[in-house]
């Protein structure tokens, strides 16, 4: 296969006027050429299709309908950051895509030389949202935004190219069981969740496009598949330290949940602002209130709880500030299986419960678990609040200090005194950069268990623990362990 650059000797003629001169690019689905219109005497880029299989196959077809509606799609989108579409031809029985030929070279390409400024990566931002925005108003979802699909022309243009796995709205999705398209680290999480994907899942990868351009990489990216999406649906991405303006605005476009993202006019306004050096708009105020709880439901009689005593408050010492992250929920939905194709995802087993939110006053968070498992005890002192769920031989507990005494550290420690083998992992949640997780077994009984946990404190100098207790060495302990994972992503705090 010829190489990026090359010429093609024998000039082929596509379509009866497209006259192909040099490989300028290559793709998942094929490759561009740089070529000439002979009917209007112009140059233009010219898609070669690159399917799988046999004509004949399914899957082929449905590749080859898959470009056929890139077209479709592209040539609807009508703004100058959008690529043109001029025409589709059929040529050994596949579309070939005509568009127009932008000189210059991709985002990705340019940022291997370095990330860029914020105010460039605002500029460049902008364009890419226009384009999506006049996308979306056509019902058009792009689905692969990314540095390699944004082509930097003269005179300072940008254009967003490559509709090519772009999903429109209302009709049937061509993607088959198993199948994934788009690349892994730009893919909002509730396409992985199956979900589906809508305009916030192209702002969420837009985010991760400026995150990449200001700080030279992917938030998310690691070094396998399976690591990559774990990032995604569990990972807080780590604070930008060279967006500058731009860092509260990407962070905010990272929330798992599109419900929590800002929309496309916030992000222009703070994209514009950024791009001509002015004061960042300030977000809207979105006033979040804790539901009230008050008595216990039917199915959660609260017997008389028991006070255990809590270590006395005193003051902590000061975290870094910054604006706290809006709360959001975490749905670990799939998992992907270790040794499976790329794209092929399946449920874990945590996805196949129906998940219960439980909201306790005064704690100030909401815990969610599997529907069956009940409340078994309610305790309160001076400072804390504390309520056990269980199922089995399964606990989870969640303890809410009103100040924190100490460091999540002293605190995983103080409990673990006792236990064997404690080990300490330093980790971030929800935008809370002092936290811990520990893993540790105990003598119950004369029973092992392990408890693991994970243990929070907030800029506020709130702190929280969320432990689960589980039998070591028997099939309940898999069960706790997947029972912590979904618990903690899905765990949400409320925000003071």
């Amino acid at each position: 296969m010829s190489e990026v650059g090359e010429q093609v000797r024998d000039g082929r003629l596509v379509g009866g006027r497209y006259r192909l001169h040099e490989r300028i690019g290559s793709g998942g689905m094929g490759t561009v050429w740089r070529a000439f219109d002979e009917l209007v005497d112009r140059e233009v880029a010219v898609k070669q299709p690159r399917l799988p299989g046999d004509p004949e196959d399914e899957e082929f077809q449905r590749a080859a309908h898959r470009l056929y509606r890139e077209a479709r799609a592209a040539a609807r989108v009508d703004h100058p950051s959008a690529v043109a579409i001029h025409d589709v031809v059929i040529e050994d029985e596949l579309p070939w895509i005509v568009m127009e030929l932008v000189r210059g070279e991709s985002l990705h390409e340019l940022l291997r030389r370095g990330p860029l400024a914020p105010a460039d990566a605002a500029r460049i931002g902008r364009a890419v949202l226009g384009a999506l925005c006049a996308a979306h108003a056509v019902g058009i979802v792009h689905r692969d935004v990314k540095p390699a699909n944004v082509l930097l022309g003269p005179h300072d243009r940008v254009v967003l190219t490559d509709f090519g796995i772009a999903h429109i709205q209302g009709e049937e999705s061509l993607t088959a069981s198993g199948e994934f398209v788009g690349s892994l680290e730009f893919i909002a999480p509730e396409r992985m969740s199956g979900t589906g994907a809508g305009p916030a899942s192209d702002l969420w990868s837009l985010g991760v496009l400026l995150y990449a351009a200001v700080e030279g990489a992917s938030p998310f990216r690691r070094k396998t598949v399976e690591s990559t999406l774990g990032a995604i649906l569990a990972g807080d991405p780590p604070e930008p330290t060279r967006a500058g303006p731009l860092g509260p605005l990407i962070l905010r476009m990272l929330e798992r949940e599109p419900e929590a993202r800002p929309g496309a006019e916030e992000v222009g306004a703070v994209l514009d602002a950024v791009a001509e050096g002015k004061d960042v708009p300030e977000p809207p105020i979105a006033l979040q209130d804790e539901v009230p709880v008050g008595a216990a439901s039917a199915n959660e009689a609260v017997p008389q709880a028991e006070l255990e005593p809590a270590p006395a408050p005193a003051p902590a010492p000061e975290p870094k500030s910054r604006r706290p992250r809006r709360t959001l929920l975490i749905t670990l939905g799939v998992l992907l299986l270790a040794g499976l194709v790329f794209g092929t995802f399946v449920e874990s087993v945590l996805g196949k419960d129906s998940w219960t939110a439980h909201r306790r006053e005064g704690m100030g968070a909401v815990l969610s678990l599997p529907s069956q498992y009940r409340l078994l005890r309610t305790q309160a002192a001076s400072g804390s609040r504390t309520v056990t769920y269980g199922t089995g031989a399964l606990r989870v507990r969640l303890t809410a200090w009103d100040k924190a005494s100490g460091t999540p550290l002293a605190e995983a420690r103080s409990w673990a005194e006792a236990t064997s083998d404690p080990h300490y992992t330093r980790t971030s949640f929800r935008g809370n950069k002092d936290a811990i997780l520990a893993d540790t077994t105990y003598e119950q009984s004369g029973v092992p268990t392990r408890a693991m946990a994970l243990i929070i404190r907030t800029a506020d100098h709130r702190m929280y623990q969320l432990r689960v207790d589980m039998p070591k060495g028997t099939a309940d302990e898999k069960k706790g362990t997947a029972l912590f994972k979904g618990a903690r992503a899905r765990l949400t705090l409320a925000e003071k």
